[in-house]
């Protein structure tokens, strides 16, 4: 039986009525989140941090690309087509596809299940022409030994969203790590910047809708194994997504469907605070590529 990467499902999930239950027994979680109260979505450092980390990402990855080429990743069957008929296939073409999207399908990688790969040391890899974009040079000809290892969760299957961002995510830090400028915040800040840039390549949606599992309902429903390690918080990665669509153009009603639907207040509270920065939002437009 073929699996298919997405289904589509109605405008409350399971999950969002047990968020909309969990609100209103625990109000200090609502609170969090700015449902009931006016407090900023994040704090003053952290929308500094994202607002420089951008920076960081227009100046290092290409800021005429990001403008011309990077599409905002929708985790629907369009962005992510086909089926197949294993759990291998299936995890190859989610990587194919992400690849694609964040401009780097030139990039020699192979795909390997987690459990039969044993990276103990920084990976290198050879990459023809540009770092991403259309002046990429493809290299076939490069031999397993000598490609990027991606290992995959098999667990991760049920969860494509989780599985794409986790993707995105060591993409990002092999990236990452091929400049010499580093993010604002440095080495401690490595894993939420590189999950920053994940954002910033047009993967803001996997990363927002995957960053909090509620664990309730019955036992069978939560595979702990399935969920990935976020370093960005649910509303730190949706305030990212909103830099993003603002900086991009991109308006709400094309992004708001695609959340999940306790995250849609807080998407739209994101936007009318970046709004508000206008200089910090100013010197972002500024960063132009070469």
């Amino acid at each position: 039986m073929s699996l298919p990467l997405f289904e589509v499902t109605g405008l409350l999930t399971e999950k969002d009525v047990d968020m909309m239950v969990l609100s209103l027994a625990f109000p200090n979680y609502a609170m969090a989140f700015g449902l009931f109260n006016k407090q900023p979505v994040i704090d003053a450092a952290s929308s500094a941090w994202i607002f420089e980390a951008y920076g960081w990402a227009l100046q290092n990855f290409d800021a005429s690309l990001f403008y011309s080429e990077t599409v905002l990743v929708r985790p629907t069957n369009e962005f992510f087509p086909g089926s197949v008929n294993s759990v291998h296939g299936m995890a190859e073409s989610i990587f194919e596809r992400v690849k694609v999207y964040a401009g780097i399908s030139h990039w020699p990688t192979l795909v390997l299940d987690q459990s039969m790969c044993n990276i103990t040391e920084s990976q290198q890899v050879q990459i023809q022409g540009a770092l991403r974009g259309p002046e990429r040079i493809p290299d076939d000809s490069i031999a397993d030994s000598q490609r990027l290892i991606i290992p995959y969760n098999p667990q991760q299957i049920n969860n494509p969203e989780g599985m794409i961002a986790t993707y995105a995510h060591i993409l990002s830090h092999h990236m990452g790590q091929m400049v010499k400028i580093p993010p604002p915040g440095g080495v401690g800040s490595w894993p939420q910047a590189t999950e920053l840039l994940a954002v910033f390549l047009g993967f803001g949606f996997m990363f927002a809708n995957s960053a909090y599992n509620f664990r309730g309902g019955c036992g069978s429903c939560y595979n702990p194994y399935a969920q990935r390690d976020a370093y960005l918080s649910e509303a730190e990665a949706t305030y990212a997504l909103a830099l993003f669509c603002l900086l991009k153009g991109i308006s709400n009603s094309e992004v708001t469907p695609h959340l999940k639907g306790h995250l849609r207040g807080v998407y739209r509270k994101s936007i009318k605070e970046i709004l508000g920065k206008v200089h910090e939002l100013d010197q972002l437009k500024q960063i132009k590529g070469e």
